[in-house]
Order: C-alpha cells, then sequence, then structure tokens
C-alpha cells in the first residue's frame, strides 16, 4: 500500500522523517482543506481530532470536498474526533478541566454558538510552568454527515472507538468512515 501526507507543519514532517522509513514517505506541505496532490486514493484519514484544527464550518466542508477529490470512486474518507462534551458543562457555564496531574493541567473553554473552543494547558516542569492555548471547532456527528454528504459522500460506519466499540449516546469520541459515491 502506497501512503502520502499533507501537513502543515514543517516541524511535523521532520519528525516523520526522523522515524523508520519516515524518509520514505512523500509529504506535501500544505493545508488539508485546500492542498491537492495528483494521485486518487482508496482511502483519506485524519486521526486524533485533526478536523477540530479547522476553525470555521466552512474550512471544515472544504475539507471534505479536498478528501472526496482524493478519493477513487468507492473510497472512504475517516476521521477520529473526540465528541464534545457539552453534557458534563453545567447550565450556562463555558469551562471544563480534562486533565489534571503532576505535570500538565489542561481546561477547554467553549464558545457553545460559534461552536468553537480553545484548549488551554499549562505545564509544569522542574517547578517552571509554561502556558499555551490552542484554537479549535468542534461539530456533531450529524453536521459530519451532512458535510459529508455536500462533498459526494455517504456514511459507511460509525464507532464508538478504533475497536468497533459500537458508538452510543454517551461515546465521547467517534470513528466515522464516508464512502465515495459515484457521480
Amino acid at each position: 500500500m502506497e501512503v502520502e501526507g499533507i501537513e502543515l507543519s514543517r516541524a511535523m514532517v521532520s519528525r516523520l522523517r526522523a522515524k523508520e522509513g519516515g524518509a520514505d514517505i512523500p509529504v506535501v506541505i500544505g493545508d488539508m482543506a485546500t492542498t491537492r496532490v495528483e494521485r486518487r486514493f482508496s482511502l483519506v484519514y485524519l486521526a486524533f481530532n485533526t478536523i477540530n484544527n479547522l476553525t470555521s464550518q466552512e474550512a471544515q466542508v472544504a475539507c471534505f470536498l479536498n478528501a472526496a477529490a482524493h478519493l477513487e470512486t468507492g473510497g472512504h474518507f475517516l476521521i477520529e474526533v473526540g465528541v464534545p462534551p457539552l453534557q458534563r458543562l453545567p447550565l450556562g457555564e463555558t469551562i471544563l478541566a480534562f486533565d489534571r496531574s503532576d505535570t500538565h493541567w489542561g481546561v477547554d473553554e467553549y464558545d457553545v454558538v460559534s461552536q468553537n473552543f480553545t484548549s488551554h494547558h499549562i505545564r509544569i516542569r522542574d517547578g517552571n510552568c509554561r502556558q499555551f492555548s490552542v484554537p479549535f471547532r468542534y461539530a456533531w456527528p450529524a453536521e459530519f454527515d451532512l458535510m459529508a454528504r455536500l462533498a459526494g459522500l455517504k456514511l459507511k460506519a460509525r464507532w464508538g472507538g478504533w475497536k468497533k466499540e459500537p458508538f452510543t449516546k454517551v461515546s465521547d469520541r467517534h470513528v466515522s468512515a464516508w464512502q465515495k459515491i459515484a457521480a
């Protein structure tokens, strides 16, 4: 199986290149929503919340369209992404801690109107603290299904994780696969 990648971060490509076999994988530097490669594939995938890095609905839709443009008919677009934990937020609250340890504190701050959120991190090492924040946009599985339909894709499977466990009302993530249908 041949693999190619699109990656925005040159630092991440350098990390890939340092791994065994990483130098052999073709990677184009660019935005996953707009960058094109010449080939068509049977699978395009985004793992571990990557779709959330696109901080507008328009960019997420563009990503689905771009993925579909890279698929052969019958090919699959697969994403792994968390389900927004808004059920855990008390009414009117916007902040939810997701990690509290001796070396890391993590808090997500939600804007339920725009569907944007910011992950705030505090890393503690050798008595020093380093704070950074990262913006994201969440979407519900049904919204991703609509984005897929706009791109000519049809939902084939949705699981609660990589072991194909059932997706339920209490699942905290989903792995969803859409298939490119004939034009």
